[in-house]
């Protein structure tokens, strides 16, 4: 966990963007993988880290905003737990660690805010997102299911996001060290991607890089000669020259700090001049949108400026035609990148986006669009420094060519004879993890090979073995 002063200025700040009440903050619970003694890895609330820093189950925070206190409720470790796990910190002890001197039993949770409510005072929870955080919740609430689920509280969402979009020093450290993770993950992946490997080999190699040197994927890991299938997690192709294998992939660090990380590159290592040509055409889309980066700018305008580069890319290469800005306009380009641009980054991979898509990428300046493809922009608001956002374009998808020209859409703007010929080409993405800074951008770690030059000089190097040092 970080120094404890960081969780104390984290619940301060809270409590002023809070005018009364009780904000509740529930922890995690082990869940049982196939049988109640065998469970998944343990994954801590992030929100619950965010303000309270402590990684263990059982566990839940309150911030009692009239009376200026903090509280961890949580049971102390019994001898039947100890014989297992051996001797454990007490919860006061644990409470300590992260500047709290108040604690109490579990069950004294259900009492304290049972008389809360009994005095007027509102909870404060945030969206749940577990089946049991919600059956807990209705429980101390003594409300149903649905309620709970359409009871959270917009003024604490507002508050935490208001927190936790902008990202401090710590914070840029972890997500830095998640990329650098990732750098190892992407460069193996991409020395693996010869003809006659299965997917899953590589899949499951970059999976273990992150596991050895930080924690879990912060995703499944996205690994696919088929990627035009945008989250495609079938690892059982066997790869084959003339194809070129998307990776999406990330890494979490101990501090459950995350990187989202895609690289495209060809089977063999070598491209060939039609992928060449397309891939020329995202990373110039990839590299320009991440130039336009700086506070103040909407990333919606960042997004469109994406779809214009792709567009004029697309008119040279004979894919598209007419005018661009009225191509974009209409949303022609949405044939190729019917998707957002990018999204927050942070202790989640789409950071905080459990608290709803709105809350996070928007606000009172900006509304989503209904328009095919730029509904599902994630992120459209002004950018402020600190902010942790991806820029990842792409994707030729036969089903949706069938459809839009099925249905004559754009057929102003888009070449249907050529665009067909292009069905067996897959999926090309190149996403970096990119922060705000005070007077542009910064992309956060090592630099992952991305232009033609690298990725094939990096596919002829020899795999080394992967060294731990200084990672955990």
């Amino acid at each position: 966990m970080f120094k404890k002063e960081v969780y104390i200025t984290r619940r301060d700040r809270l409590k002023r963007e809070l005018k009364s009440g009780i904000a509740l903050f529930p922890g995690n619970e082990e869940a049982a993988f196939n049988y109640p003694a065998n469970q998944y890895h343990f994954r801590q609330d992030s929100h619950f880290l965010y303000f309270f820093g402590l990684d263990h189950p059982g566990f839940a925070g309150v911030i009692d905003v009239d009376n200026d206190k903090e509280y961890i409720f949580g049971n102390d470790f019994d001898i039947e737990d100890i014989i297992w796990m051996g001797v454990q910190p007490k919860v006061a002890d644990l409470a300590a660690e992260v500047g709290i001197t108040n604690t109490a039993p579990m069950n004294n949770l259900a009492t304290f805010i049972a008389d809360a409510m009994k005095a007027g005072r509102q909870i404060h929870f945030l969206p749940p997102y577990r089946g049991e955080t919600m059956i807990h919740l209705s429980q101390l609430l003594n409300t149903s299911i649905d309620e709970v689920k359409n009871g959270a509280s917009v003024e604490l969402i507002k508050g935490v996001v208001k927190l936790k979009e902008v990202k401090d020093e710590y914070e840029i450290a972890e997500i830095e060290k998640a990329v650098d993770i990732a750098y190892l993950m992407h460069t193996t992946a991409m020395k693996m991607a010869m003809p006659g490997i299965v997917e899953q080999e590589i899949a499951g190699t970059i999976e273990g890089i992150s596991l050895a040197l930080g924690g879990p994927v912060s995703f499944p890991v996205i690994l696919s000669m088929d990627g035009q299938t945008l989250h495609n997690h079938y690892h059982g192709n066997t790869l084959v020259e003339g194809r070129m294998m998307v990776t999406d992939a990330g890494s979490e660090t101990q501090l459950h700090y995350s990187s989202d990380i895609t690289r495209t590159v060809p089977v063999g290592g070598k491209f060939n001049t039609r992928q060449a040509e397309i891939y020329q055409i995202v990373l110039d889309t990839n590299l320009k949108a991440i130039e336009a980066i700086k506070p103040g700018v909407p990333y919606r305008d960042i997004h469109f400026l994406a779809a214009r580069v792709i567009v004029d890319g697309l008119k040279k290469a004979g894919l598209m035609k007419g005018d661009t800005e009225a191509a974009v306009e209409a949303g022609a380009h949405t044939l190729f990148m019917p998707h957002g641009l990018g999204h927050m980054m942070g202790m989640d991979v789409h950071d905080m986006e459990g608290l709803g898509e709105d809350y996070v990428g928007y606000d009172e300046t900006v509304t989503r669009s209904d328009q095919f493809g730029t509904a599902y922009l994630r992120l459209a608001k002004a950018l402020k420094p600190g902010f942790v956002l991806t820029v990842e374009p792409g994707y030729f998808i036969p089903a949706l060519i069938d459809k839009f020209r099925n249905e004559g859409k754009f057929m102003d703007f888009i070449n249907y004879d050529k665009v067909e010929t292009y069905k067996d080409f897959g999926g090309i993405r190149i996403e970096d993890d990119v922060l705000v800074t005070d007077t542009g951008n910064r992309v956060l770690g090592k630099p992952i090979p991305k232009t033609i030059e690298e990725v094939e000089k990096t596919m002829a190097e020899p795999r080394e073995w992967i060294r731990m040092d200084g990672f955990i």
